[in-house]
């Protein structure tokens, strides 16, 4: 979710949500609007009720049964109330229901008290003597005799309850109808018009920031040498002054010029790395030739000669060694060759099962030399192992690898050679049973000039380059692979190529 997104839907969020409280507030609003202007009209209709009979307790003792009348014709000014007479106890003594009250029934005198007393209430809720589930909006006034008695302040009160004129169904209805829908459609109509500020707002202020964004994808998708990282022709906001995306952009402009000198300054030092390198290998190659075959001559000459014995072990020392320095040129120049961008492998689709054989047979002469047993592995049931292949590149990889084992395997060693399909990959196996190589050897074993096992093989006594593996590591990266090495001490090694798999 990008934030353009986030921040829009928090805005929509808070609007509706303050949208729902409007509604809540104007609701609760409208309800207590509603009971506040019934219970001032129940007052009124009660100061006037008692300003025009002020002998009521006197009326109902001498003529009880037309009493009960006489308080029915007085609640047909107000339709929906029911009009109580009550003792000073709150006992019902009569009232203009038709329910029917059991003797001595009592009302709450709380509520009754809260609206005769002298601080002013709002409204009163009290109690409905017919529907005892449901609190009613109430009013009451206080009676006294005509003839007041000293052992009698107060006779009672005169008590009203004033019913819901409508059912409440009807009276959101009525709400909707007079207030709600109106007032909905105009907090919806503020939240919409809101949203969509809300939205442009957002669009225009976080469109520096999707300008960045696109930047800086396009610097990692294509590179610092392609024109996206050219800081002058990248797209970035505008520059205002006092902006804290301007400064931003400033700010990513600089680094990316930075990392622009930097990136053209490690390229040329590559570039000269390899150049030098590849001229270096070159030419001390023809010397290197010349006096290696100088020197095979002198060997060869003084063979025959006991008095020349000295000489001729000095003679094989420094040829042994010319021969060493030359496979080091060698593989410096094929290093150097093969880290050139514009290198390109020569690849067809082969079965890489099929090459191993040839290799295998390659060093079985030497293998069988050295007491070491070679073999590449039957194939085994299933599809065959098809690989874009360049053959002269992944036979020098194998070779590399076989040389390396054949230089650690001890007498009775065996190295297995196997290629087989591994899902969409084929994993291209050499497997020794040799001294196997130190846990600390294994992460730095494909390294550039990285000699593990104290640089001197048990087998030959000779030491490493260091370039053979990274060697098979860059031509497995050349075909798209990668190389991955296990290794337990005493019991061999194991490296294995897996490699994009091809069909034919």
């Amino acid at each position: 979710m990008t934030v353009r997104l986030k921040l829009a839907l928090t805005i929509f969020i808070t609007g509706a949500l303050t949208a729902l409280g409007v509604i809540a507030t104007v609701l609760v609003a409208f309800q207590r609007f509603e009971h506040e202007t019934t219970y001032y009209r129940a007052n009124a209709f009660l100061n006037r009720v008692v300003a025009m009979y002020d002998n009521m307790f006197e009326m109902h003792e001498r003529h009880p049964d037309e009493f009960t009348g006489f308080l029915r014709n007085l609640v047909l000014f107000e339709p929906d109330t029911q009009l109580y007479l009550l003792d000073a106890q709150g006992t019902v003594l009569a009232f203009t229901g038709e329910a029917r009250l059991p003797p001595g029934f009592k009302v709450d005198l709380r509520p009754v008290r809260e609206a005769v007393g002298d601080k002013p209430m709002p409204y009163v809720m009290g109690d409905d003597p017919e529907r005892m589930d449901a609190d009613a909006v109430i009013a009451a006034k206080t009676i006294k005799r005509a003839v007041i008695r000293n052992d009698e302040p107060m006779a009672g009160y005169l008590y009203l309850v004033a019913h819901q004129r409508t059912s409440p169904e009807d009276r959101w209805q009525v709400l909707g109808s007079s207030l709600g829908k109106p007032a909905v459609a105009g907090i919806l109509g503020v939240v919409g018009l809101s949203s969509l500020l809300a939205w442009w707002v957002i669009a225009m202020v976080t469109r520096p920031l999707r300008q960045l964004s696109d930047a800086v994808a396009a610097v990692s998708r294509e590179g610092l040498g392609s024109g996206a990282a050219d800081p002058d022709a990248v797209a970035l906001p505008s520059q205002r002054a006092g902006e804290e995306f301007s400064q931003l952009a400033v700010g990513f402009r600089a680094m990316l010029r930075t990392l622009r000198q930097q990136w053209e300054a490690l390229r040329r030092l590559d570039h000269f790395r390899r150049e030098g390198v590849s001229n270096l290998s070159h030419d001390l190659r023809s010397p290197l030739t010349a006096t290696a075959a100088c020197l095979e001559t002198l060997e060869t000459r003084w063979a025959g000669q006991p008095d020349r014995a000295e000489d001729l072990g000095l003679v094989s020392m420094a040829l042994r060694n010319t021969r060493n320095a030359a496979r080091l040129v060698q593989s410096l120049g094929d290093l150097a060759q093969l880290d050139e961008p514009e290198f390109k492998i020569q690849a067809e689709v082969l079965d890489a099962g099929e090459l191993l054989d040839d290799i295998a047979l390659r060093f079985g002469e030497r293998a069988a030399q050295r007491g070491v047993g070679i073999a590449a592995a039957a194939q085994a049931e299933g599809e065959p192992p098809f690989a874009a292949l360049d053959i002269e590149l992944f036979e020098r990889a194998i070779a590399n690898l076989v040389d390396n084992a054949l230089k650690f395997c001890r007498p009775g060693d065996r190295i297995a050679l196997s290629a087989k399909v591994e899902d969409d990959r084929v994993s291209v196996c050499v497997e020794d049973t040799g001294p196997g190589i130190p846990p600390a050897d294994v992460p730095h074993l494909f390294d550039r000039f990285y000699q593990s096992r104290q640089s001197v093989a048990p087998a030959t006594g000779e030491g490493g380059k260091g370039l053979g593996l990274a060697i098979v590591k860059r031509i497995a990266e050349l075909h798209g692979g990668d190389v991955f090495v296990q290794s337990e001490l005493g019991r061999g090694t194991k490296v294995a190529l897996s490699l994009p798999r091809a069909m034919l």
